[in-house]
């Protein structure tokens, strides 16, 4: 896993191709697509299909039916905002990583009792951030955050620096890499 999950809205299926290069330029190879929009589905098979180098997936997953239909467009990895059992059924049932949203004890030990131990961390700035994370890994050894949320250019570092933290993510990641990209280009 990369240590930087790009948080993908594609508001317009023929912004795939160009968001997609950006984010390798940048040296980013992984992109979570969310399904915030009409296109995502078509944007997952798009980008599966035309960039097979990147690791696509799916966020903003909320239950079983949607986590079937992205696994369907070649979606390799899904995501939700919360822990849905009907979401980690199904990925488990096709081999495929699910990162839920997890900032409760509850909610953690809820998704370790699904064999679940890398977790979204969303909103990361919401619910204490790099404080909360730290205080979790006394009590949560074998598990691993991706923290999501109010993550940015100026903290990933700190985030990053926690030993309990496999990631950080977030939609800054493709506005960075849409601009530099796009500074090279002329576009």
């Amino acid at each position: 896993m990369e240590k930087r999950i790009p948080v993908t809205v594609i508001k317009q299926l023929p912004d795939t191709d160009m968001i997609m290069k950006a984010l390798k330029y940048s040296g980013i190879y992984t992109s979570e697509i969310t399904l915030r929009t009409d296109c995502a589905l078509d944007a997952i098979a798009y980008a599966v299909k035309n960039h097979p180098d990147m690791y696509i997936g799916a966020g903003t997953v909320l239950n079983g039916d949607t986590c079937e239909k992205a696994i369907e467009a070649g979606a390799e990895f899904i995501v939700s905002p919360g822990l849905s059992e009907s979401v980690a059924n199904v990925c488990k049932k096709h081999g495929i990583p699910y990162y839920p949203g997890c900032v409760t004890p509850t909610e953690i030990m809820s998704a370790l009792q699904l064999g679940l131990d890398t977790l979204k961390f969303f909103p990361a700035d919401v619910y204490g951030g790099v404080k909360a994370i730290k205080a979790f890994s006394s009590v949560f050894g074998g598990v691993k955050f991706i923290p999501t949320g109010g993550v940015n250019a100026e903290n990933e570092g700190e985030y990053l620096s926690l030993p309990n933290v496999a990631a950080v993510g977030g939609t800054y990641l493709v506005a960075d890499a849409l601009k530099k990209y796009k500074e090279v280009t002329n576009g």
